[in-house]
C-alpha cells in the first residue's frame, strides 16, 4: 500500500505556471505506473491529465494539456511531479496523483491509490 500526498496548488492568473508534486510513502513508486487526474467543480468524474510508466519511458497527455504540461518522476526520491505552463481558466480543478499496479493506462478506474488532491485555480 502506498500513501500519496499532493502539494503545489494555488491561485494563479491565466498564462502563469505552477508545479505540482506528489510525495509517496509506504512503498517504492517504482512498483507503480503513475498519473495525474483532475476533477472540475462542474463534473462528477475525474478526468485523465497525464500518465507515466514506472520507468518514465512512456508518457501520455490529454489533448487539452499536451504541449503545456510536463509530467516527471523520481523513483529514488519517491516523487511524482507535473509542471504546468500557460495555464488557462479551464485548467481550474482539484488535481490528484494516483498509482496503479496495472499496466500503464489513462483510465482512472484502473488506479488503486489516490492522494486527497490539491486545488488549482486559474483566474482570467
Amino acid at each position: 500500500q502506498v500513501q500519496l500526498v499532493e502539494s503545489g496548488g494555488g491561485l494563479v492568473q491565466a498564462g502563469d505556471s505552477l508545479s505540482l508534486s506528489c510525495a509517496a510513502s509506504g512503498d517504492s513508486l517504482s512498483h507503480y505506473a503513475m498519473g495525474w487526474f483532475r476533477r472540475k467543480a462542474s463534473e462528477k468524474e475525474r478526468e485523465f491529465v497525464s500518465t507515466i510508466s514506472w520507468n518514465g519511458e512512456i508518457i501520455n497527455y490529454a489533448d487539452s494539456v499536451r504541449g503545456r504540461f510536463r509530467i516527471s518522476r523520481d523513483n529514488a526520491k519517491n516523487t511524482l511531479s507535473m509542471e504546468m505552463n500557460m495555464l488557462k481558466p479551464e485548467d481550474t480543478a482539484v488535481y490528484y496523483c494516483a498509482a496503479s499496479v496495472h499496466s500503464l493506462t489513462t483510465a482512472p478506474e484502473m488506479y488503486d491509490w489516490w492522494g486527497r488532491g490539491t486545488q488549482v485555480t486559474v483566474s482570467s
